[in-house]
């Protein structure tokens, strides 16, 4: 094994190694730079970025050096620490530690916006004359923005609330660092194209933007390229770039400005949502109006089916006054055969009173005696005619078999009820019946 064999380091020695090294050689330097992404976190400490531009590094100013200070530390100010150079072991990251901090003037970032704000402004980009008419009521919106960003969602989201039928075209772009701005002069261009080519479905109205951030993360809208292209640009155009305290010269050069990306599309879809809202109205009114309406109507028909008399009820009554007639009539045809019979009584006694009377009398008392003829010449018929049937019946007593049967004789006849006259008409074992006076018996033939 060979003996100058190197020392092998952990990650952590590394680290605790290279900060011994760089506290050691840069224990207390000052360092001007322009203040970004400051952060105070509820311990006190304060963190933020120093930066030129060209480069920058992460700074750390704990609680007690940071009660110190007389004035409050903002982005964009440009200062001047003093510090020592260390690194965070945990991470490996690079960073100073500052033990005091002084105002060093405005920050450069902050000149470079209001120099090329103002040159902008003097040359006419920002006046209202040349402000492009954002149409009231646009059919086809075209989004610049980046797709991961959460502005693109918040700007859909607003759409879909307010104007859900409007079509939208997101069209990428970077919106952060050195290739932004080319990004969205390249998205600007797209749009361009797109309604060069597509006459029938142009995009009518463009929105540029993004979530908030620190200065840096937005100076990408501060570009002037940027500035100069939606100036020249046809299509009217709404800046929506961070938070509502955030302004960017893409803000000052659009054709309206919009604090945020929500308030961008709300801005775009405000039109409609005013119609819809109008319509919602409107159908709640007729709703209203439709349901009173209808309970009118039911009240009055309501009121006139407890005119309506059932069919079944007219029926009814129509029987009953029928019944009424009936019984009316009844009355009055009882009433008159009534009358009628008392005149009959009448007249009855007045011929009883008359001489036809005594012909009646006489005649029904002639028509008594001729009954009794008949009656004493219908018996005296009668009872020759019982006399001649006696004799008759006698007559025939003596000539009939059954007369013959009495005095001992009998009637012989086969199966077939025929009466045997001849032994020859019989053979053996045949059963015959035997008709005696009283009673019948079978006998069996048993010789010929």
């Amino acid at each position: 094994m060979p003996e100058n064999k190197k020392h092998i380091f952990t990650v952590a020695e590394l680290n605790r190694h290279a900060k011994d090294v760089l506290e050691d050689q840069f224990a207390e330097i000052s360092v001007m730079g322009e203040i970004s992404g400051i952060a105070r976190p509820s311990s006190g400490h304060l963190y933020f970025t120093l930066k030129d531009d060209s480069a920058s590094i992460r700074c750390a100013m704990f609680r007690q050096q940071n009660m110190r200070l007389n004035f409050n530390p903002e982005n964009g100010n440009e200062i001047v620490v003093v510090g020592q150079i260390s690194i965070y072991a945990a991470r490996g990251d690079y960073q100073m530690i500052v033990k005091s901090m002084e105002p060093h003037g405005e920050g450069a970032l902050m000149q470079q916006f209001e120099k090329l704000k103002n040159n902008l402004k003097e040359e006419g980009l920002f006046d209202t004359e040349y402000k492009k008419i954002i149409p009231k009521y646009p059919k086809h919106i075209g989004i610049i923005t980046s797709e991961s960003t959460a502005a693109l969602q918040d700007v859909i989201s607003a759409f879909e609330r307010r104007a859900p039928n409007s079509q939208l075209t997101t069209i990428p772009a970077i919106v952060q660092g050195d290739l932004a701005p080319k990004s969205l002069i390249n998205a600007i261009k797209n749009a361009e194209r797109f309604n060069f080519k597509n006459s029938h479905n142009q995009i009518d109205l463009l929105i540029i933007c993004r979530g908030g951030g620190s200065i840096e993360d937005l100076w990408c809208f501060n570009n002037e390229d940027l500035a100069r292209k939606i100036y020249d640009l046809k299509i009217p155009i709404i800046s929506g770039v961070g938070h509502e305290i955030d302004f960017t010269i893409v803000d000052f050069v659009s054709d309206i400005r919009a604090p945020t990306p929500t308030a961008a599309a709300e801005m775009a879809s405000e039109s409609y949502f005013k119609i819809h809202n109008l319509l919602e109205e409107n159908l709640r009114s007729i709703k209203l109006q439709l349901s009173k309406f209808i309970q009118n109507y039911s009240s009055y028909i309501a009121n006139l089916s407890k005119r309506i008399v059932s069919p079944k009820t007219i029926i009814r009554d129509r029987k009953q006054s029928l019944d009424n007639i009936e019984i009316r009539i009844s009355s009055l045809i009882s009433k008159q055969l009534m009358q009628e019979n008392n005149r009959l009584d009448l007249v009855i006694n007045n011929l009883k009173r008359s001489s036809v009377q005594s012909k009646l009398l006489k005649t029904k008392s002639e028509l008594s005696s001729i009954s009794q003829d008949i009656a004493r010449l219908i018996t005296d018929k009668i009872k020759n005619n019982n006399l001649h049937l006696n004799s008759l019946r006698q007559a025939l007593n003596i000539v009939s078999p059954y007369s013959i049967l009495e005095r001992g004789y009998a009637i012989v006849s086969n199966k077939k009820n025929e009466i045997v006259k001849n032994a020859n008409s019989v053979k053996e074992s045949d059963v015959l019946s035997v008709k005696l006076s009283k009673g019948e018996i079978e006998v069996i033939v048993k010789n010929e």
